[in-house]
C-alpha cells in the first residue's frame, strides 16, 4: 500500500503554530488510519520533531542601558521588536493589521531603557523620540554616532544605518566597550571587516548579527534533519529572491517635504567621500553601490546565513557571478537579476552510498526585483529533498540508495512529498507583498507557546539575555564574519567576471590580477 497524502495528513498531530499561518505537525507516518508501520528504518529515520531554538535566560538585573543608531526603516522594526510602536502605526495596525497589533500587545516585555537616539534626518530622529516618549522613556537625540558612543548611560547599541557604516560603528562600540547589534551585511569592505572582527574578539563585548531567522524553528528542524543524513549527501542548494515591486527594489520614497537642512549629509559622508548633496543617494541608498551592497549584500545575506546555519558549510571555495540591470533602468548602478554561484568541495556530512564517492556541494542563488514566481528553496540530496517555503517537505529521491527498499515494497509514492510542517493560511492576511518575501524565508513570525511571535524581537531578546547572562549569541562575529565574507566575493566576482578564490591557509580573498590592497576600491566603484 502506498501513503496516501490524505491520510498522512490526517494522521499528523498538530503541534505549535510554524510560519506567519500554519500548523507545525509531527513527524509521524501511518499507512492508514488502523496500522502504523513498525520495526522500519525508514519510519524510525523519520522521526523527527520540530526543534525549537533554545530559549535565552531571563534579562536579570538592571535594565540594559540601550542606544538605537538609525532610526529608518529597520531602525523602526527594531524597536518594534524591543516593544516600541509609534502611536500613528498603533493607530495604523488597529485598523488595518489587527493580528499584527494582537502578536505586539502579546509580546514579552523586555528588561531595557532606551536612553540614546541617533539619526541624521530629523523627521525620523523626531518620530522616534515620539515613539519613546509615548512609551515613557526620556531619551536624549545624538547628532553623530560618536557623541552617542561616549556617554555612559550607553551600555549597548543597535545598529540600523546604511551598508557603509555598520562596520565603522560597530568598530567605534565595540572600541568603547559597549555591546553590539548591528544588521546584515556585516560590513560594505574588506579591511573594515577584518578590523571589527579583531576589535570584538579583543573587546569582549556581546556581538549579535540582525539575522532573525537564527530564531526559527523550520531552520533548526531542517539542521535536524541533515545531521540525521536522511536526505543523504546534500550535493546541491537552490535559493532565491523574487520580487516585483518598485519598495521591492529599493525605490523608497524620499520626503520632498523635508528641506535639505534637515538631513546632515555632511556625517552621512564624512571620511569617505566627497559628493553634492542627493536625497537618492540618502534615501534609496541600496541602489548604489558606494553606500550599500546591493543583491549580494541586502539579500544574499538572508539564503546565505540560513544555509550556513542548517548545514554549517562555512565560507565557499570559489563563487562566480553574473547579471545586471534589466527591470529597473532607473539611475542604479547594482544589478537587480543576478545569478551567484558558490562551490564547496570539501562539504560533506555524510552518505548512503559506498566511501568516497560523494564529496562536495554547489549553493545556487538567483534572483530578479522584476517577478514575483515564487521558486523554493530547496537542499538536494542523493535520498531526497528537502523544500523550504512556508512548508517544509521532504520529497524522497526514485532513486535513493537509503530507501530503496520501501521503494522496491512500493510504500513511498515520490510524487508526493513527506509534509513536516503545513502553512494552512495565507500570509497576505497581515503582510504587503514584499514582506510575504519575507514571512516565506522565515524573516518574519514564528510561534512560541501557541502564540504569533515577531522573530527580530526574540533575536533581540537572546541578545539582551547574553549581556546580562554571557552567553554566546546565535548570529556571533564568526558567523558574521562568514556572511560579510560570502558576500563580498560575490560582489567581486559580479564586477571582474572572474571566479574569485577564498584562501583557507591565509584567510583572505583572491582575486586573479587584483592585489589584495586594491579589493576596497573594486567593491564601491560604479
Amino acid at each position: 500500500m502506498k501513503i496516501n497524502r490524505r491520510d498522512l495528513l490526517k494522521s499528523l498531530a498538530p503541534l505549535p503554530l510554524l510560519g506567519v499561518f500554519g500548523f507545525a505537525t509531527n513527524w509521524d507516518y501511518r499507512i492508514n488510519k488502523k496500522e502504523k508501520i513498525k520495526k522500519n528504518s525508514f519510519i524510525n529515520d523519520l522521526n523527527i520533531h520540530p526543534q525549537i531554538p533554545p530559549p535565552p535566560p531571563p534579562i536579570k538585573g538592571k535594565p540594559v542601558k540601550l542606544g538605537v543608531i538609525g532610526t529608518g526603516i529597520r531602525g523602526e522594526q527594531l524597536m518594534w521588536g524591543l516593544g516600541f510602536v509609534h502611536p500613528d502605526a498603533m493607530a495604523y495596525w488597529k485598523k488595518n493589521l489587527p493580528e499584527k497589533l494582537e502578536s505586539f500587545r502579546q509580546q514579552e516585555k523586555l528588561n531595557i531603557k532606551i536612553t540614546a537616539i541617533c539619526d541624521l534626518f530629523d523627521f525620523r530622529a523626531n518620530q522616534a523620540m515620539e515613539t519613546l516618549g509615548n512609551g515613557g522613556e526620556e531619551p536624549v537625540r545624538y547628532k553623530t554616532y560618536e557623541e552617542l558612543l561616549h556617554k555612559a548611560d550607553v551600555e549597548a547599541v543597535i545598529i540600523a544605518t546604511s551598508d557603509l557604516w555598520h562596520a565603522p560603528i560597530a568598530t567605534a562600540a565595540a572600541k568603547a566597550g559597549k555591546h553590539v547589534y548591528v544588521e546584515k551585511p556585516l560590513s560594505h569592505k574588506v579591511n573594515e571587516l577584518y578590523q571589527l572582527k579583531k576589535t570584538v574578539e579583543q573587546s569582549g563585548i556581546t556581538f549579535q548579527l540582525g539575522h532573525q531567522q537564527r530564531q526559527h524553528q523550520s531552520n533548526y528542524t531542517a539542521r535536524e534533519i541533515l545531521n540525521k543524513n536522511i536526505a543523504g549527501h546534500i550535493n546541491l542548494i537552490q535559493a532565491s529572491t523574487n520580487r516585483n515591486s518598485d519598495n521591492g527594489a529599493w525605490q523608497y520614497y524620499t520626503y520632498p517635504e523635508h528641506p535639505e537642512s534637515s538631513i546632515d549629509w555632511r556625517n552621512y559622508i564624512k571620511g569617505y567621500y566627497d559628493l553634492p548633496f542627493s536625497r537618492e543617494h540618502f534615501f534609496r541608498w541600496r541602489k548604489y553601490w558606494k553606500f550599500g551592497s546591493g543583491l549580494t549584500g541586502d539579500l544574499l545575506t538572508h539564503d546565505y546565513d540560513r544555509m550556513n546555519l542548517i548545514t554549517g558549510m562555512g565560507i565557499p571555495r570559489y563563487v562566480t557571478a553574473s547579471g545586471g540591470i534589466y527591470t529597473h533602468r532607473d539611475g542604479r548602478n547594482v544589478p537587480d537579476v543576478m545569478q551567484v554561484g558558490m562551490e564547496f568541495p570539501e562539504y560533506f556530512k555524510g552518505s548512503s552510498q559506498k566511501s568516497g564517492k560523494e564529496k562536495g556541494m554547489s549553493f545556487l542563488y538567483s534572483a530578479t526585483l522584476g517577478n514575483r514566481f515564487s521558486r523554493e528553496t530547496l537542499l538536494m540530496g542523493h535520498d531526497a529533498t528537502l523544500e523550504l517555503k512556508n512548508d517544509l517537505l521532504l520529497w524522497i529521491d526514485k532513486n535513493s540508495t537509503r530507501y530503496q527498499e520501501v521503494l522496491n515494497q512500493g510504500l513511498v509514492d515520490v510524487n508526493e512529498p513527506i509534509r513536516g510542517f503545513t502553512a494552512e493560511n495565507d500570509v497576505d492576511a497581515i503582510t504587503s507583498a514584499t514582506a510575504q518575501y519575507f514571512a516565506n524565508k522565515g524573516l518574519l513570525y514564528d510561534y512560541r507557546d501557541e502564540k504569533l511571535v515577531d522573530i527580530t524581537h526574540l533575536h533581540l531578546k537572546e541578545w539582551l539575555s547574553c549581556i546580562r547572562s554571557g552567553n554566546k549569541p546565535s548570529c556571533s562575529i564568526n558567523d558574521g564574519f562568514e556572511e560579510a565574507i560570502t558576500s563580498l566575493m560575490a560582489t567581486l566576482a559580479y564586477k571582474t567576471n572572474q571566479r574569485v578564490e577564498w584562501d583557507r591557509q591565509q584567510q583572505i580573498i583572491q582575486v586573479p590580477g587584483v592585489p589584495n590592497n586594491k579589493l576596497d576600491d573594486l567593491l564601491i566603484k560604479t
